[in-house]
């Protein structure tokens, strides 16, 4: 009796723990919807708030340096006058003769951007595919090991610390051993040559974006499968033939990417540029020969830090809003560029 007592006790509890897990179970999975739902909602939140920041920062840049473009419309990109002139007479709210106080003409400092920046990159973009090549195929084991966190942490090291070793060490030895005295005489009524110039400022910026190109093309080739290079090398095509037909072909869209970061660094290095390039909008001529390289230069990035002392409602201040948005557009067509080229290798079935 008892025992019976006992069962038919136990039975509605166990029918009642029956019952209770299904509701357990549809508790807790309502519990993990909400946290989900809750971390969805602050990660959109997080995106749409960087998209925000990016477009409010694009409004006040093109707002604050439409002024400068309207005053001078399509000549604003036209060479013409002194740039230190011009900038003087916006400092000091009197207009040059004949002109309004926004007059401005950014060809000398355009033109120093695109020579600093396709030279770095083009030498750039060489060393940095051969140093790839050697880290992936060729390098020993152990070299490999040093060499490959040495090239991360060069891609840390802070823009001024380039310029600090450069000013230091490179612009005098280039000062006292590449201008002869015939050089600079040969250009003296025009411009004064020193140590820092336009082939200073191409080879401190070189040094900088190499090793974000090196790390980005070999972390590349190193991902190739190896079963296609032993595929190539098992119909007999040689070594170099195998990494140039297929390692490189595979790499090429992160070759690209690494191109397209370099350029956009390059463009936007302000703080070196200022202390090698020379620090006058100065329109070095490549038809003045050899003597072209060791040509002062200034850059639109380099302007802004020297110039713009953070006025923002006057006309030096319009001027470098409006130079900003240029370097802004410049990133956005490397973005383009960079699509459009990953597109059209995917045509040739190279993958991104």
């Amino acid at each position: 009796m008892s025992a019976q007592t006992t069962q038919l006790a136990g039975a509605p509890r166990g029918a009642s723990g029956q019952q209770d897990a299904p509701r357990e179970r549809r508790a807790a999975h309502l519990v993990d919807a909400a946290r989900d739902r809750r971390v969805e909602l602050l990660l959109g939140a997080v995106a749409v708030s960087v998209v925000a920041l990016i477009g409010l920062i694009l409004a006040t840049v093109l707002i604050n340096g439409w002024p400068s473009f309207a005053a001078n419309g399509l000549s604003w990109f036209a060479p013409g006058g002194d740039i230190v002139t011009q900038f003087r007479a916006m400092q000091t709210g009197i207009p040059l003769p004949g002109h309004p106080l926004l007059y401005f003409r950014a060809w000398p400092l355009i033109w120093g951007t695109l020579l600093s920046t396709a030279g770095a990159v083009a030498i750039a973009l060489v060393v940095s595919t051969l140093a790839a090549i050697f880290l992936t195929e060729f390098a020993p084991g152990p070299v490999r090991r040093v060499l490959a966190p040495v090239v991360r942490l060069l891609a840390g090291v802070p823009s001024v610390i380039y310029g600090l070793v450069g000013i230091l060490a490179i612009v005098p030895w280039v000062n006292e051993n590449l201008i002869s005295n015939g050089r600079r005489q040969s250009v003296a009524y025009v411009v004064q040559l020193n140590g820092a110039n336009l082939s200073t400022a191409i080879l401190i910026l070189t040094v900088m974006i190499l090793p974000i190109m090196v790390a980005l093309t070999a972390n590349a080739l190193a991902s190739v499968p190896v079963s296609w290079r032993e595929g190539s090398a098992a119909l007999g095509v040689n070594r170099w033939r195998t990494i140039w037909r297929v390692s490189l072909r595979a790499a090429r869209p992160a070759i690209a990417a690494g191109t397209v970061l370099a350029t956009a660094r390059a463009l936007g290095e302000a703080v070196m540029l200022a202390m090698l390039s020379g620090g006058r909008p100065f329109e070095a001529n490549p038809l003045d020969g050899f003597t072209f390289l060791f040509e002062p230069i200034e850059t639109l990035a380099a302007g802004i830090l020297q110039e713009f002392g953070g006025e923002t409602n006057t006309p030096i201040g319009h001027t470098a809003y409006a130079m900003g948005a240029l370097l802004l557009f410049s990133a956005a067509m490397l973005s383009f560029a960079s699509w459009a080229v990953k597109q059209r290798l995917r045509r040739y079935g190279v993958g991104s």
